[in-house]
């Protein structure tokens, strides 16, 4: 018999959401709430092809949650609230703490507030949604899917930075990684494209946020981001990797707070401080006209995607099952696969397979598939990711924990 379970992905001043029947997983509706906090908030439903607009004042998470509810009610996506028996957040980061996703009680709520010290920009929206959905649906189970959970099996000397080990015991200074979820989701496909559970991979998830993970033994290895979502690559507005001197240095010479350049370094860096474009189709076109700046994002790009593949490839001895590219950048960015591969190809001995890459994109008839050739050493490949999926699974397979047993609280695997 199908139920209906809620997803939920709260943001700072904005609410995502998708309402699904499982265990067809079938998305009946999804939504968008935007600018919350403002008087000039406004929302959007999509389903069944059609697109609802509405605009009105929502000024907390709460009332959004309340409005969401209320379009749910009104266009029949249910009749009742009690048909909801799940609701499922996306958590940027379970510290230490969780491994897998959980059932939300009072002790992981309070862990949940505690790691917010370590993202303050994500933990508030999603804490606001997980308690506004408590207080209207007090007897509903709700899951915490972490973006973080996926990449605890690294082992210590990866995880590790060498600072003095007391900030990593006292508070909690070391890398954790992120878009755990997706990498879990690719390291799956993977598993069952290959009928093996020990397989080697390099995920590449490039979107407007990117982190490239190492697999090895089907269990993260390594991965790029750290301690937040700013290390690693070259992201749409975040920085990266840089030299840590550069805050101190910036502060003095231009008078700003450590807040301040933190602020920059998250928000107006990467290809956005670059070349003023932080969307990569917008930054295509400029690069195509012959903007300088633009073309110089794409090739930094380029390299420090290249360089965390290099190191990755060393990392699992040259022992690799696949390179996989996934998430909107990733999937559709054919020039930048295509230079990307032609980058590491003689050192790796893979070989592009031109035509299979200019036709798999998400917006072309074939989404996913093997870009390299048949004579290349391992393949190289391209999966649409579907963190979503991972999220209603997880949500549905604790809420029915609950339902049987009570008491269960972590997923079982």
């Amino acid at each position: 018999m199908s139920e209906k379970y809620l997803i939920i992905n709260a943001g700072s001043s904005s609410l995502k959401f998708s309402l699904y029947e499982v265990p067809e997983m079938k998305e009946i509706v999804n939504g968008y709430i935007e600018k919350i906090g403002n008087v000039d908030s406004f929302y959007t439903l999509k389903f069944n092809g059609k697109k609802l607009e509405k605009r009105k004042a929502i000024m907390d998470h709460t009332e959004a949650v309340r409005t969401m509810l209320e379009e749910l009610l009104d266009n029949q996506f249910i009749v009742d609230v009690s048909e909801i028996k799940g609701i499922g957040h996306r958590v940027v980061h379970g510290g230490e703490f969780y491994s897998q996703s959980v059932v939300i009680d009072e002790e992981v709520l309070n862990n949940i507030k505690d790691l917010t010290k370590l993202v303050p920009l994500h933990h508030p929206g999603e804490i606001a949604g997980i308690e506004s959905m408590k207080s209207i649906m007090p007897d509903v189970p709700q899951v915490a899917v972490f973006d973080t959970a996926f990449h605890q099996t690294m082992p210590r000397e990866n995880y590790m930075y060498a600072l003095p080990y007391s900030w990593y015991e006292e508070n909690g200074v070391r890398k954790y990684g992120f878009h755990g979820t997706s990498h879990r989701y690719i390291t799956e496909e993977m598993q069952k494209y290959f009928n093996k559970k020990d397989v080697n991979l390099i995920i590449c998830h490039i979107g407007s946020g990117a982190s490239i993970s190492c697999i090895k033994d089907g269990e993260c290895y390594d991965t790029s981001m750290g301690l937040t979502p700013l290390d690693g690559l070259i992201m749409g507005t975040r920085s990266g990797s840089i030299d840590s001197s550069i805050i101190e240095y910036i502060c003095k010479e231009r008078s700003l707070t450590v807040e301040e350049v933190t602020s920059i370094l998250n928000k107006k860096s990467g290809l956005l401080g670059i070349a003023g474009q932080n969307d990569f189709r917008d930054l295509e076109a400029l690069a195509n006209k012959g903007d300088e700046k633009a073309q110089l994002a794409i090739k930094m790009l380029r390299n420090s995607i290249a360089k965390f593949i290099a190191q990755y490839y060393v990392e699992l001895g040259g022992q690799v099952d696949a390179l996989v590219f996934t998430a909107g950048i990733g999937e559709n960015a054919i020039t930048l696969r295509s230079d990307i591969i032609k980058s590491i190809s003689s050192a790796m001995g893979i070989e592009l397979d031109a035509d299979a890459n200019n036709n798999i994109a998400r917006f072309k008839e074939i989404q996913s598939g093997v870009i390299s050739t048949l004579s290349s050493k391992f393949k190289v490949m391209v999966i649409p990711t579907n963190e979503e999926y991972m999220i209603l699974k997880d949500t549905f397979e604790l809420s029915q924990q609950v339902k049987s047993k009570g008491q269960s609280k972590v997923l079982k695997k």
